[in-house]
């Protein structure tokens, strides 16, 4: 027979294990219906071109806003919203104290307006490989693991292909010494073209140097397109972080023009678990808006392809 005192520290410790069976269970039942991660989200600045051309947002916000508004941890710059201040320490350590502020990694840097990597005059190559400089400094500073180039040239296709390997060889050179990859962007023109692109990766045949697949960057020219599918496949083997391009979107919360399931499917399958970038540049809503719902296409994805990878 169990006395008073003994009866209620009986029911005081049966309590105390039921909470604490419950708190296990609930857990348990959390784990097993999370699911596996399969890539993380970070946000490209250009989301939020419009906003920061027309200086509705400073640069030094960006962090900020992705955290709070969008509930993204990753950010990827555009060194044309602070194009004068690549060598700005001040700068560059107020970038760095509000990203830590919000708990915001900063990935990477794409940079543009720089010169032609592949330009066929080689003292303009030389000038533009080393205007590149700066960024790979700046991204260092910052705690970016890369840049993104681009890979313009002229000429025949054989001759833009070892113009661009040539740039973008001399300039992994300098930033792999700072532990800094060069990747290159589907950027229009030739780059836009999958099979030109890899041959310029296998040219530079460096480990630094990679891709940065575009999920819509491949008009190569007015009146020739690439197959965006093709294009992704061979470009991922390559990669080293990846650009989820959007436009517009139906009622479903599918993108238009890009099939989201079919092309993270050849992500993944390409072996890749990194950061996938939100790059919205639709018109027909706003940029929160297109951010938002790119960002739930991504989730609802990620959702169902972590499932298939068990």
């Amino acid at each position: 027979m169990i006395s008073g005192i003994d009866r209620r520290e009986f029911i005081k410790q049966s309590a105390q294990t039921a909470a604490i069976a419950g708190i296990a269970a609930v857990a348990g039942e959390s784990l097993l219906a999370a699911p596996k991660q399969v890539f993380k989200i970070s946000l490209a600045q250009w989301s939020l071109h419009n906003a920061l051309f027309k200086k509705e947002l400073d640069n030094l916000d960006f962090a900020k806003v992705t955290k709070q508004q969008y509930g993204i941890s990753a950010v990827e710059y555009v060194n044309q919203f602070f194009k004068d201040n690549a060598k700005d320490t001040a700068y560059l350590k107020e970038m760095n104290k509000r990203a830590k502020d919000f708990g915001v990694e900063q990935r990477l840097i794409m940079v543009d307006g720089e010169g032609a990597l592949g330009d066929p005059d080689e003292a303009k190559r030389k000038q533009a490989i080393e205007n590149h400089y700066k960024w790979v400094e700046a991204a260092k500073f910052l705690g970016c693991k890369l840049i993104r180039v681009n890979a313009q040239s002229k000429g025949s296709y054989e001759e833009q292909q070892k113009l661009a390997a040539d740039g973008l060889r001399r300039l992994t050179e300098f930033a792999a010494k700072q532990k800094i990859a060069v990747t290159v962007e589907n950027h229009g023109g030739l780059s836009s073209n999958g099979q030109w692109l890899t041959g310029v990766m296998k040219m530079v045949g460096h480990p630094m140097c990679g891709t940065l697949p575009d999920f819509g960057n491949f008009r190569i020219s007015r009146e020739e397109e690439y197959d965006r599918y093709k294009g992704v496949t061979e470009l991922m083997a390559y990669a080293k972080a990846v650009s989820a391009k959007s436009h517009d979107f139906d009622e479903r919360g599918e993108e238009t023009q890009i099939d989201y399931h079919k092309m993270m499917k050849i992500v993944l399958d390409a072996g890749y678990r990194g950061f996938v970038g939100i790059e919205y540049e639709g018109t027909k809503m706003s940029e929160p808006d297109g951010i938002k719902a790119t960002k739930k296409l991504l989730e609802r994805v990620h959702d169902e392809l972590s499932k298939k990878a068990k």
